[in-house]
């Protein structure tokens, strides 16, 4: 990386380990059930238990490639288990003994072949989108003995069960799309449907529900599935024509994960652990496993590459210092000699985000100590406590941004809505909500009363709002018809400088030809100026007979004079003219590129510039003035930069 005109640079080198006790419980997936027997995946192998002994029930391991083992189910007859594996590359099927044994590859497709089970007369099923060009799923039988496949004539089928019989099908309509949220109802949702051979169509058995139902299991003239019906994942059951609907767990909060039925029980996992359910007699209970590990991924181990971990990073006010998160604690790293200071030494807590007060003996950060997301703050120097400021979280606070005052924190959350909190006793109010894709990022006013915040129009497009936090109001700053965004106050409150995607040309001449391309829009983003009272003269707009400059009215030496003007350069108050905001727009003299991550100090505007596709960035810097100002290359192959508050230095 070049360097050129650095202000700062700050580096972080710091050597952190890991400790970590030994344990022997382990995390169990995909549990597959026959007879006393249980399949499942750990640490990527696979391990099998037997239910005849007593808990806790020693798990025998029974592979060991490096390669992960997942998705087994055992056939009828208990002998055979085929699972996915990925020992040449991609997923595919294999099988073998129940009691270890070399695998055997069934399936060579080149793509996720995913074992899904066994019909009841020893033929194993397993799901592929091989055959389809389309993103779906086909059902396949595979005749171990000969050979042969089929196709089930199902389109869009992830899984499947067979009567005793061999010739009904129930099967989950669509794959698992990959939303985990919970009580999803979108158009993925999936679904129980039913298909017997000879038959002209499926016939859908769970439409008239919303939420999700899969994984048919059946067993006893009724069909086994599992079901968010009552807002969390438990298991179900109904009868054949998908009437008789009746629920057998009543889990709260943690989901019932890939059940299995096999001789009259279902196993499924919840949470890290197995758990049994008996259909006979209707009960359920926790599997008591001792995993005979050496848990080589809890091991202490070295860092040796602490920036490899980095998941944050913040400027102190004036650049003296730096905040850094990383493998889920702080530390406060000087700028020059000094020491590193850990702020967060307690195991077991994640904290995420770290900022410096403006005063810079405080550190504001994101912990999950309470047991849900909270702000807290702690001393810069690591040597005291943390004191928990706010108290009102039900979901994941991402990030935050402080007032330049210290008073109040900004931040947004998995719920989609903007928060202000109060730093002095934690209270907080919701100013926004965004029913599309949550919030660009906010920016303070220099006096800490105003904020600017990006967020999504019903067309998809980022408008621009201004926030009044001391009445209460917003304001729209930029139309909707096109998307913009890093809306940031200058030094002297009297403006805002904001990115938007208005330069819109394809760069490909026509649609016609051999590969016939969409149009492709590059370097749509330009840099641009809002006056926050009208008449107000861009700094970029040359001299001419209806503007003459300010003339100094301090000569050199004059004391008084130099410390009135501090004194007044210090007191910002920002003063917003609602009336015909959005059209007072002005374009800065700026070549259209792709930009992002404006900033700006009283003398230059900062972004990044990179070219289409690419990964790394420029630095740019340009003057404001009206001598004709030309962008400036500052640093290369950066990912990314922050200016300090007081624009003097910058991270990068």
């Amino acid at each position: 990386m070049t360097i050129r005109r650095p202000a700062l640079v700050l580096i972080l080198l710091f050597v952190a380990g890991i400790s970590c006790l030994s344990a022997m419980d382990g995390y169990y997936r995909y549990p597959t059930v026959r007879n006393d027997t249980v399949l499942f995946s750990a640490e990527g192998d696979l391990f099998r238990v037997d239910l005849k002994d007593e808990p806790p029930f020693a798990a025998v391991r029974l592979t060991t490639h490096p390669g992960d083992e997942e998705a087994a189910a055992i056939s009828p007859d208990g002998s055979t288990v085929a699972f996915t594996a990925t020992y040449e590359g991609p997923a595919e099927v294999y099988t073998m003994p129940v009691s270890g044994g070399l695998p055997v590859r069934r399936t060579w497709h080149g793509g996720t072949s995913e074992v899904v089970g066994w019909k009841a007369d020893g033929v194993l099923v397993y799901a592929t989108r091989r055959f389809t060009t389309l993103p779906g799923y086909h059902l396949v039988t595979l005749d171990l003995s000969t050979g042969e496949e089929n196709r089930v004539p199902l389109f869009n089928a992830a899984d499947g069960s067979w009567d005793d019989g061999g010739k009904t099908v129930y099967f989950t309509r669509f794959r698992f799309q990959g939303s985990h949220t919970k009580r999803y109802k979108g158009g993925t949702a999936q679904s129980i449907w039913k298909y017997t051979e000879g038959s002209e169509e499926a016939v859908p058995l769970t439409a008239d529900f919303a939420g999700t139902d899969h994984r048919p299991m059946w067993w006893d003239s009724r069909v086994w599935f599992r079901s968010d019906r009552d807002g969390t994942m438990n298991l179900w059951s109904m009868s054949p024509d998908g009437a008789d609907l009746r629920q057998h767990t009543r889990h709260i909060g943690l989901d019932v994960k890939d059940p299995d039925l096999g001789s009259g029980r279902i196993v499924y996992q919840l949470g890290a652990d197995l758990w049994l359910y008996d259909i006979a007699a209707a009960e359920t209970r926790r599997l008591d496993i001792d995993l005979p590990s050496d848990f080589d991924q809890m091991r202490e181990r070295w860092i040796t590459d602490p920036i490899d971990w980095l998941t944050a990073s913040e400027i102190s006010s004036n650049g003296e210092q730096m905040v850094l998160t990383a493998r889920g604690q702080v530390f406060v790293v000087p700028g020059k000699g000094g020491r590193l200071a850990e702020v967060t030494r307690r195991n077991g807590v994640r904290y995420r985000q770290a900022r410096l007060l403006p005063d810079g003996k405080t550190i504001l950060v994101l912990s999950d100590e309470s047991g849900e997301v909270e702000w807290w703050t702690f001393p810069a120097d690591g040597t005291g406590e943390g004191k928990q400021i706010t108290s009102d979280s039900t979901t994941l606070r991402y990030d935050g941004l402080v007032s330049p005052d210290g008073k109040t924190v900004v931040s947004w959350n998995h719920d989609q809505e903007l928060w202000l909190h109060s730093l002095k006793d934690g209270a907080g109010r919701k100013i926004d909500f965004s029913s599309q894709w949550g919030f660009a990022t906010p920016h303070w006013s220099p006096d800490s009363r105003w904020l600017t915040y990006g967020k999504q129009a019903e067309n998809g497009l980022t408008r621009l709002w201004l926030y009044d936090a001391t009445e209460g109001k917003k304001i729209a700053l930029t139309t909707d018809r096109y998307s913009s965004r890093d809306a940031v106050f200058s030094p002297d409150g009297k403006s805002v400088y904001l990115l938007s995607d208005r330069h819109i040309r394809s760069i490909v001449p026509s649609p016609w030809g051999a590969k016939q391309p969409e149009p492709f829009f590059d370097c749509e983003t330009q840099v641009y100026r809002i006056p926050l009272q009208a008449g107000d003269r861009s700094p970029f707009r040359p001299d001419d007979e209806l503007f003459e400059p300010e003339k100094k009215k301090e000569e050199e030496g004059d004391k008084k004079g130099k410390k009135d003007k501090k004194e007044k350069q210090e007191i910002v108050r920002v003063a917003v003219d609602p009336n015909g905001l959005m059209e007072r727009i002005q374009q800065v003299p700026v070549p259209p590129g792709n930009y992002n991550s404006l900033a700006v100090n009283g003398e230059r505007l900062f972004w990044m510039q990179r070219e289409a596709g690419g990964r790394q960035s420029d630095l740019m810097a340009m003057k404001i003035e009206n001598k004709d100002p030309k962008p400036v290359k500052i640093a290369d192959g950066l990912t990314g930069y922050q200016l300090s508050a007081d624009g003097k230095k910058l991270l990068l």
